[in-house]
Formats: C-alpha cells, sequence, structure tokens
C-alpha cells in the first residue's frame, strides 16, 4: 500500500511538471519577451507553442520556436559565440598595445634626452670648437635611431661605431695638431694605426660593448611587444565553422525553443562546445608560452647587464672621458703617428682662428638630466610588463575555461545539457585540435588544421629564436639587406604575392649606403687614398719605367 502511495506521488510530481511546461509552451510569453530583447520582431514567436518537426537544431517537440526563429537565433549565436573571445583578446590586445606603446616612447625620450645632453655640455665645456664640429655627434645620435627603428639592415651597429671614433679621431688630431698641414692619405695611415694607439682609452671598446647590447636587447624587446597585439588579432578573429555555428545555437538558444529562457548551459557542456570550437586556437599555447618565457627572459637582462637606461643616461660623460684621454695624451699619441707614418709638413703661415682644444670637461649635475615624459624609470616600465606578461601566459589554452564562467554557465545539475533540464553526462575533452576527435557536442575535422593559426605558431617561434639570440646579445635582422643572393629569412614565402610584402611585421626600409664627401678638393677624383709609402714606390717605378725607355731607344 505505502509503496503505491509513494508511486502515485511521484507520478503526480511529473505530471504537474509536465503540466507547467506545457502551460509555458501554450503561451510562449517568456520566448515573446526574450527573443525581442535581442532584436528580432515579436511577431516571428507564435501565441502558443507549435510542434517541431521542422527544427533542424533544436528537440523536435513541442516548442516556441518556428524554423525562421531557429535560423535568426543561430546567426545571434555565432555573435554570441565571439563576443566574451573578442572581449578577452581585446582587452590582451590593448594592454600590450600600451605597453609597447610606453617601451617605444621611453627609448626614443632616453636617445633624444641623451643627445640634448651631450649638446649642451659639449658647448659650455668646448664652445665654439664643439660647434664647429657638431654634425659628427648629430649623426651619431641619428645613426642611433635609424638602428633601433630599422635594424642592422638600415644600420651596422659595429661599423657605424668605428667610423665614428675614427672620425673623431681625424678632427682631434688636426685639432692638437694645428701647426701642422695633414692630407687626406696621411689622416689615413693615423686612422689605420687607431687599434695600437688607444688615443680615447678603453672608451671606445666599452661603449661599443654596452651599445650593441642594449640596443639589439631593446629593439627586439619592443618588437616582441609590437607583435602580441598582431598575433592575438589574426588568431581571435578567426571564422566561427558551420558546426561550432551549431552547437552554440544549441548550447544557447534551444532552452527558449522548450521555454526555458532563463535555464543556463551546464559547465561540462559549455567547456566541450569552447574546447571544440578554440581547439586551434588552443594550439597556439606551446609556441605562446616559450615566446612569453623569452620575452621575461629578456626582461631580465634589460634590468640587468643590457639596461639601455644606465648606457645612455651617461653616454655624453663617457664620450667626453674618451676626448679628455686623447687631450691628455696628445703628445705622446702624435710622436706615435710621426714615427708610424712620417713627419708632417709645418703650415707656412697660422690663422689667427686656428687653436688647439679647449680645456677640461666639467659633468652636469645628474638632477638637472632632462626627464622622459614616460614618467617612469626602466626599472618601473619592466616590473609592471613582467606582471603582464606572466598573466598572459596559457591564455589559449585556458580561453575556454574563461568563457564558461559565471552567468554564462548555471552551477550543478540545474542546466541546460543539450537536451533537457538535467544533468551533463559526457565527459570533458582536453585542449587542442588532437583531443576533439571524439567531442560529443562539435564536429572537429582535426585533419585540416587553420592555416592562420599554424602561420602565426610559426612567427612567435621565429621570434623567440630572435628573443634568445638577443638574450646572449646577439643581434638577428628582422628583414635581410637586399644584397641580391636570393637568401631571405623570415615567412619562406616564395609567392609572386610576396615580392611587396616583405615581413609582415616588421618593415624595414632598403640600407642606405652612407656616402662620404671629399674633405679637401685635392682628393684624387677616383675616391682612393694613396699611404705615403706608396709614393716613393711610385716614384722608383716612374724612375725604371724612363731608363727601359731609353735603352729601348
Amino acid at each position: 500500500m505505502k509503496m503505491f502511495v509513494v508511486f502515485t506521488v511521484c507520478m503526480s510530481v511529473v505530471v504537474l511538471a509536465s503540466a507547467q511546461a506545457d502551460q509555458k509552451l501554450k503561451n510562449c510569453n517568456e520566448v515573446r519577451t526574450a527573443y525581442s530583447s535581442k532584436g528580432f520582431n515579436v511577431n516571428d514567436v507564435p501565441n502558443k507553442g507549435v510542434h517541431g518537426d521542422h527544427l533542424k537544431v533544436c528537440p523536435q517537440g513541442f516548442s516556441c520556436c518556428t524554423l525562421e526563429m531557429e535560423e535568426k537565433l543561430s546567426q545571434q549565436s555565432r555573435t554570441d559565440l565571439k563576443a566574451p573571445v573578442h572581449q578577452l583578446s581585446s582587452n590582451l590586445q590593448n594592454t600590450f598595445t600600451q605597453r609597447h606603446r610606453h617601451f617605444d616612447q621611453f627609448f626614443r625620450e632616453l636617445l633624444n634626452n641623451a643627445e640634448k645632453s651631450l649638446n649642451d655640455m659639449f658647448v659650455r665645456t668646448y664652445g665654439l670648437m664643439y660647434v664647429k664640429n657638431a654634425e659628427l655627434f648629430e649623426q651619431f645620435f641619428r645613426d642611433l635611431r635609424r638602428y633601433y627603428s630599422h635594424g642592422s639592415s638600415a644600420v651596422n651597429l659595429d661599423d657605424m661605431l668605428a667610423d665614428f671614433w675614427t672620425e673623431l679621431l681625424e678632427r682631434m688630431f688636426r685639432l692638437v695638431n694645428v701647426q701642422h698641414e695633414f692630407s687626406d692619405s696621411y689622416m689615413e695611415c693615423v686612422s689605420r694605426h687607431m687599434e695600437q694607439l688607444k688615443p680615447f682609452g678603453d672608451v671606445p671598446r666599452k661603449l661599443r660593448l654596452q651599445l650593441t647590447r642594449s640596443f639589439i636587447a631593446v629593439r627586439t624587446f619592443t618588437r616582441g611587444l609590437a607583435l602580441m597585439p598582431e598575433v592575438v588579432g589574426k588568431v581571435s578573429t578567426v571564422s566561427a565553422s558551420p558546426s561550432c555555428v551549431r552547437a552554440a545555437m544549441k548550447m544557447l538558444y534551444c532552452p527558449y525553443c522548450t521555454g526555458q529562457v532563463a535555464l543556463k548551459p551546464c559547465m561540462n557542456y559549455c567547456l566541450n562546445v569552447m574546447r571544440g570550437c578554440l581547439a586551434n586556437q588552443a594550439d597556439l599555447d606551446t609556441e605562446w608560452n616559450n615566446f612569453l618565457d623569452s620575452m621575461l627572459g629578456l626582461a631580465e637582462r634589460l634590468e640587468g647587464p643590457f639596461n639601455f637606461e644606465s648606457v645612455m643616461d651617461p653616454i655624453d660623460v663617457k664620450i667626453s672621458d674618451a676626448i679628455m684621454n686623447m687631450q691628455e695624451n696628445s703628445m705622446q699619441v702624435s710622436q706615435k703617428v710621426f714615427q708610424g707614418c712620417g713627419q708632417p709638413k709645418i703650415r707656412a703661415r697660422r690663422s689667427p682662428k686656428d687653436s688647439g682644444f679647449p680645456g677640461r670637461f666639467r659633468p652636469y649635475s645628474p638632477d638637472t638630466r632632462p626627464t622622459t615624459a614616460a614618467g617612469t624609470s626602466l626599472d618601473r616600465l619592466l616590473t609592471d610588463v613582467k606582471k603582464k606578461l606572466k598573466h598572459a601566459k596559457k591564455f589559449w589554452s585556458t580561453l575556454p575555461d574563461t568563457v564558461c564562467v559565471g552567468d554564462r554557465i548555471a552551477n550543478g545539475d540545474d542546466c541546460w545539457n543539450g537536451t533537457a533540464k538535467s544533468r551533463y553526462e559526457s565527459v570533458v575533452m582536453g585542449n587542442g585540435l588532437a583531443n576533439q576527435v571524439s567531442n560529443p557536442d562539435v564536429e572537429v575535422d582535426i585533419t585540416k588544421p587553420d592555416m592562420v593559426i599554424r602561420r602565426q605558431i610559426a612567427v612567435l617561434k621565429e621570434m623567440t629564436s630572435w628573443l634568445k639570440a638577443a638574450y646572449t646579445g646577439t643581434d638577428i635582422s628582422f628583414v635581410n639587406e637586399d644584397d641580391g643572393s636570393g637568401e631571405e629569412s623570415g615567412s619562406g614565402c616564395d609567392s609572386p604575392s610576396c615580392d611587396n610584402d616583405g615581413d609582415i611585421y616588421f618593415s624595414t626600409p632598403p640600407p642606405v649606403k652612407r656616402i662620404i664627401k671629399p674633405k679637401t678638393a685635392d682628393q684624387p677624383s677616383s675616391g682612393t687614398r694613396l699611404a705615403p709609402c706608396s709614393l716613393p714606390v711610385a716614384a722608383l717605378l716612374l724612375a725604371l719605367l724612363a731608363l727601359l725607355t731609353l735603352h729601348t731607344r
């Protein structure tokens, strides 16, 4: 008797629940309200439930959806599927677009401030003598900016620094020996002995090491920051496949058709749908994390031995130290040059304007140095960006978990499982394309990876190799110089469409060839300088030629 009573009660509950559902389907009022809130015409919704044999995605019982409604809601589900991914990706893009702008602005202003500080200091210290030679230092900073912007395809940093010190030596040597006249060939002899003379002490060697390592590091690091928004933008805008749109419709809007507009999907159900739809993006994660690790490693270098700020801030002092060293040892340097290159001619008359190099260097106080508009030091910028880089790790593999949270899902068993309000029983798939072969909710063709994402995987891998090279102080050109060799780095693209593409991330102009203007009007037109030792040899050859001519006669 008791069993009969229990059975009767259970049946009553089922009938009551069924009656309530049937009542909702009879009037479809809640569906009309929810449907119109999406911007659709409320007249599309039937006044009461109809038989759902016509539906292609949702359950085909009595339904508040027509085929037209299902098609419109399917289009809405495409938008709703992409919306949270777009929002999360946009946040990531904006974060690193802003960081790239801060770093780029900071580095450029450090260069500008260093040039201004040097100019102010040298005008005050050396006066007119510096002003007459200021273009040498202006060119020095122009070349540093070009290298920062365009890399070694525009400026060979080692050669540029060597040319700077050579030119500075030639100008100073003339100034400390104003009583002598020097031909271009004589000055070339002086330049050839620069390594042995070391007129500027150890400053050129130390500064070359500091500048090359720090410039390679900051250039590569800022390019890495610029690359992140590019990759995120390309990957997050990949179109949703028809199978994903179908799965999203079933998960998000089929509850509408059953009259349960407030019913949210089960968490594991949402995870399976999103992991299926974002399977290709999840495959980006390995190279993405490798890239971020390399960025973090280079950031530590910038905090330590490759600190750009600590190199550029006192560069005026370092160059002035080199000039002072040349001044203090000018007599010894000159004597060694005269022994190696020969005794130069004495000037017939000296102009009143001719004078030696002025007095000693008087450094500014660090308090007077200009500050950057970025309003912070490199250490603070790096501390901030390192936190953001760490937070961005595993972004793609955790994207489904980040989407399937909050009011997008229902916790517990009172949730939509794809067919009814009940517990979701299927196993949750792993991340990545290979794990979707048995996804119960999304049909994923694991044999056809998304080529847009595969390209970005290759781009990240290449950028990681550049970051690792920069970590060791090694420079890798982002675009090879156009030397006609046919060898290219980067995309490996060989189609006609690639001719004007170059590297899609790092647009680098062709190398600019420096044209050295003749210093004197009597320089040979061929541009070839003759060493002093070649003149006696030439005279001897001419004498022999004359003797042979007489002998033949």
